[in-house]
């Protein structure tokens, strides 16, 4: 059976496995569905903006999201595609990483707007008062050892060796789905592929413990064409938080995506529709240097993820070192913008006395900056005398005048030789 929701998320290539009987489900009545988000960091990452994207499409179809952030799980460890036990979480630290991940969940889903507002759940809630006998007794009982051994996330960790905390995860999380299912009229659970076998076992809890229907649907594991890890890049994971990724790299991510990529990404993490996207790939494959897809990706999920405002400035950023720009883009970059887009250049810091007492530009840009910038003042004053040398994208014309200059956010310049040559001064 075709379903408006299935439909979307299965032309946006958003669906690994789903279990029979989800469309009929979706079609019957306004459902609630869950994805749960472990809470191992104070942020979100883009790896799990897929999860994300799965909950904003369930509400814009007019079902019930919720997300529940695993405050009880995150002291247990999912094994799913793990290869070691993860180090476990103490109480203090997991309220502050829930904290900043319900600030992020805000932003893209619905909190009040009536019977399918998006609501947050913690699992701690109800598994902080449940006893160990309580349990195994009550969830235990329901599901064979052999039920549990046969998932893949458990067969893959058994010859290396398995904790019982990880061994029985999947009962913990197969108990949240039951306890959603009784509280929350909760039917469907959503996920990433690697889930699928956690949440088989919450279905078939439901089915055993409450002679209930359940149902799953996971979205597949995003790899890029190139075979390396999404959402990492060369400093590590790219966060939703502006303090750990900054506007300007997160925007650059997605940007620097391939062709082949981009098309793919743009389906899952923006909500452009099939005609525009399909419009935006025919003329990207016109003008592939135009790097038309990728620009609407990067502008649509910096956008969302952060501001309109952020936008602009991470698109004035690259225009500075990767594009035509001026001296009033430069001034209009706030410092953590600044210091991200010249985090790869050369640095140096000088006193505000040694640039007072510079004579000329000669002189500035050789011995008063460490001959970071040029060995020596005749290689200075070669490359001035040939117009190449520019100080915050102001060319230098006359190389012996005294350097009278604004500096940026009251402490730096930045000296440019060539078209792709970059130093940033700070004058301390």
């Amino acid at each position: 059976m075709n379903n408006p929701l299935v439909e979307e998320l299965t032309w946006r290539g958003m669906i690994h496995d789903i279990m029979p009987g989800t469309a009929e489900q979706l079609s019957k009545e306004m459902t609630s569905g869950y994805i749960g988000f472990d809470p191992t960091a104070d942020s979100l990452h883009i790896g799990n903006l897929v999860p994300v994207m799965l909950l904003v499409h369930l509400q814009r179809a007019g079902h019930k999201p919720y997300a529940l952030v695993g405050g009880a799980t995150g002291m247990v460890g999912d094994p799913s595609g793990k290869s070691a036990e993860r180090q476990l979480l103490d109480e203090e630290v997991l309220n502050k990483n829930l904290a900043g991940q319900k600030a992020q969940l805000e932003k893209f889903l619905d909190f009040d707007c009536g019977e399918n507002s998006a609501e947050i759940v913690n699992n701690y809630d109800w598994f902080k008062d449940f006893t160990f006998l309580d349990f195994i007794r009550d969830v235990g009982k329901h599901i064979t050892v052999n039920y549990m051994m046969s998932k893949d996330s458990v067969k893959n960790r058994l010859e290396g060796g398995m904790s019982f905390t990880e061994f029985t995860y999947q009962l913990v999380q197969g108990y949240d789905f039951y306890h959603l299912y009784q509280n929350k009229n909760c039917k469907i659970q959503m996920g990433g592929s690697d889930q699928w076998g956690n949440i088989v076992t919450g279905t078939e809890l439901i089915r055993r413990k409450a002679q209930g229907e359940a149902f799953a649907l996971t979205a597949p594991l995003i790899k890029k064409a190139d075979g390396s890890k999404f959402g990492k890049s060369e400093g590590g994971n790219v966060w939703l938080d502006k303090e750990r990724t900054s506007p300007y790299k997160f925007y650059q991510y997605w940007l620097n995506t391939s062709d082949e990529d981009a098309s793919n990404f743009i389906r899952i993490f923006t909500l452009l529709d099939k005609h525009t996207i399909e419009n935006l790939e025919e003329k990207h494959a016109e003008a592939p240097h135009m790097r038309l897809v990728q620009k609407a990706l990067a502008e649509d999920v910096t956008r969302r993820i952060h501001s309109e405002e952020d936008l602009q400035m991470a698109i004035k950023a690259s225009g500075i070192l990767f594009g035509k720009s001026t001296t009033e883009d430069l001034v209009s970059l706030d410092e953590s913008t600044l210091l991200s887009v010249f985090d790869g250049v050369p640095q140096v810091t000088i006193s505000q006395k040694d640039l007072n007492d510079t004579e000329s530009f000669i002189d500035l840009l050789s011995t008063t900056t460490q001959e970071i910038i040029f060995k020596s003042k005749g290689e200075a004053r070669r490359m001035l005398q040939g117009g190449g040398v520019s100080v915050n994208k102001s060319k230098i014309d006359d190389m012996n005048a005294k350097p009278e200059i604004s500096l940026l956010q009251g402490k730096y310049f930045l000296a440019q030789k060539g078209k792709k040559n970059y130093y940033l001064v700070t004058v301390s």
